[in-house]
């Protein structure tokens, strides 16, 4: 069964670079991202993971916690995370999870769950489909999943915008626009009437459209 953005986040346990954890757990009551690679050593995936290191105080200003998987063994992630280090300047000093038997990439769908084998002799090829982004809420519902081809570097920018544009769906029952950068105007969603809007922004809003109400972003 292939998951959807609302379906609850599958649960699990595995062994990651700083010990045992329980994913959900491990969230808490924040947000999380677990964004996954189809190998150890690979050279996107290593800029990826040194400039998602760099941004974790960024994440951690948003209640985010971060973790990575990949499709190799822990000892093999020590090694790597030393390339990242070094080649990135940076430290990754957040969790990477060493999904040898694949059980985490088939239970969210990034592998068929008939998919049999280990991480020995695969490639990074016959890992391609381990390149998914996966933003999870508070509730531990899926809010967003972005899946990459190996050879396009992901935009951990982008995914920052998106979280600061989730949580203040969630805050304040707004919507953002087109190509929306935190600080301009947001749309006030169509659940909400004329009537409560002059309860909620009694400065008034712009209206483009009947169904299009534009307000500034609130505080």
């Amino acid at each position: 069964m292939s998951l959807r953005i609302n379906d609850q986040a599958p649960n699990f346990t595995a062994n990651t670079t700083q010990g045992s954890l329980d994913f959900h757990q491990w969230l808490g009551d924040g947000w999380g991202i677990l964004f996954s690679h189809p190998k150890d050593f690979t050279p996107v995936c290593t800029t990826e993971l040194g400039y998602v290191a760099k941004l974790k105080p960024e994440f951690e200003k948003r209640n985010c916690k971060v973790i990575g998987l990949s499709i190799d063994a822990l000892d093999a992630h020590g090694g790597w995370i030393k390339d990242i280090e070094e080649s990135q300047s940076c430290s990754v000093d957040f969790p990477m999870i060493g999904d040898t038997d694949l059980k985490v990439a088939k239970l969210y769908n990034m592998f068929p769950a008939d998919e049999t084998g280990s991480a020995e002799n695969r490639t990074a090829m016959t890992n391609a489909t381990v390149r998914t982004v996966y933003v999870i809420g508070p509730d531990k519902n899926i809010k967003l999943m972005m899946t990459y081809p190996m050879t396009t570097g992901r935009n951990f920018d982008e995914i920052l915008r998106v979280i600061d544009s989730m949580q203040l769906t969630a805050a304040h029952k707004v919507a953002t626009p087109v190509n929306w950068q935190p600080g301009e105007d947001v749309i006030i969603v169509p659940s909400i009437s004329n009537e409560e809007a002059k309860e909620k922004y009694p400065d008034g809003w712009k209206t483009v459209t009947p169904y299009l109400r534009l307000v500034k972003q609130p505080a």
